[in-house]
């Protein structure tokens, strides 16, 4: 069993098959400790997903989010007390991911970059950079929104709808509230900005989301830092590419898998990748686990299974980005401001509540009253 890429969904979907007894090594391009561009915000409600505690690698438990529209007109939302949302640091989640994959018998090979994948009769064979190639049942793809695997095996939607992505990390609190994040709309064309609080500093990041990237993001930091306590040339800027949800497609072959970012599962909405991440990493090993046992025929029970918990909530998620990221300011009017908005919000952070509660009332408001 080979998973390629030992990020947060790998890593997730290697720990699973190796607590279920399958040999699995776990194939990372990266050096340890390699700090990746991501805000770090994830749902407290992945934690079931696991039998140990994520806690060691939570940095910040958000209570509170802030919303502002080009620094001002401020909106706050509680989170709810029972799902509150985490901001981790990606190095460390990925590691202790990783780490407790060793722990239940997975190998991990590092660096290990993959140039070549094709399939061998009955099993699926990779090759390295240098040449070592290692052989498969099974393979997860899991190397994020730069893999090349996904699309050459017709694994996740046919075009894919990209965001772009610039982030900070700064040290320091500034002047961000503990135990909250924020999110400022209108300083970002079809896009908004984020700050989240990480244990001696903050997250800081710019994202568009429809069409390409018109975003000035130096000017953007340039406002933005200083509101938020910082110097407008603090921290060191990374830039990113996410592939985000664009569509129904199945993420299965016969005897692959694509997880996470690889498997353009990213929120086109609000940006989240970790909970997708996660939750593809584990039901790509439940149901790996079935497969390897010849308990079922395919995969297909695993691209059923994130359609009806992620995909379907995306598609309506989708339709309001659409809307709300080519009429903003109208978006944060009538999808923000509106009284019930921010709590809304706070509870699909936090894993409580889907698009589709909401979106058929969110979008006739935004068409109708622009």
């Amino acid at each position: 069993m080979l998973v390629i890429g030992g990020g947060a969904s790998g890593s997730a979907a290697a720990f699973h098959l190796a607590q279920a007894g399958h040999q699995v090594t776990l194939l990372e391009k990266e050096a340890k400790g390699t700090i990746k561009p991501c805000g770090g915000g994830m749902s407290a409600a992945v934690q079931e997903w696991f039998p140990f505690d994520l806690q060691p690698v939570v940095d910040e438990v958000i209570k509170k989010v802030e919303f502002t529209w080009c620094l001002q007109d401020q909106v706050v939302a509680e989170l709810p007390g029972s799902a509150p949302f985490w901001i981790v640091r990606r190095e460390k989640l990925d590691a202790y991911l990783a780490n407790h994959a060793v722990n239940a018998g997975a190998e991990i090979l590092s660096p290990f970059t993959v140039v070549k994948v094709k399939k061998q009769k009955s099993c699926w064979q990779v090759t390295s950079q240098e040449g070592e190639e290692l052989e498969g049942r099974a393979i997860v793809v899991a190397d994020g929104s730069s893999s090349p695997w996904a699309q050459a095996f017709d694994l996740g939607p046919k075009n894919l709808h990209k965001a772009s992505t610039t982030s900070v990390r700064i040290k320091g609190e500034g002047l961000l509230t503990k135990n909250t994040a924020r999110f400022e709309f209108g300083l970002v064309h079809h896009g908004f900005a984020w700050a989240f609080p990480i244990a001696g500093g903050v997250n800081v990041g710019v994202g568009t989301f429809i069409g390409k990237n018109s975003a000035d993001t130096h000017d953007i930091l340039k406002k933005l830092l200083p509101n938020l306590g910082f110097d407008s040339s603090a921290g060191k800027r990374q830039h990113a590419s996410l592939n985000v949800w664009n569509g129904h497609y199945p993420l299965h072959g016969e005897g692959i898998v694509a997880v996470g970012d690889a498997a353009s599962l990213c929120d086109p909405f609000l940006a989240e990748g970790l909970r997708p991440a996660l939750l593809s990493g584990c039901e790509a090993a439940t149901n790996l686990d079935r497969w390897l046992r010849r308990e079922t025929s395919d995969l297909q029970g695993y691209s059923q299974a994130i359609r009806a918990r992620w995909g379907n909530s995306m598609s309506w998620g989708r339709r309001i980005a659409q809307v709300f990221y080519r009429f903003p300011k109208v978006g944060y009017q009538l999808g923000i401001k509106r009284p019930t908005a921010p709590q809304r919000i706070a509870e699909i952070l936090s894993g409580r509540m889907g698009y589709g509660d909401i979106a058929n009332r969110v979008i006739k408001r935004l068409l109708f009253n622009r």
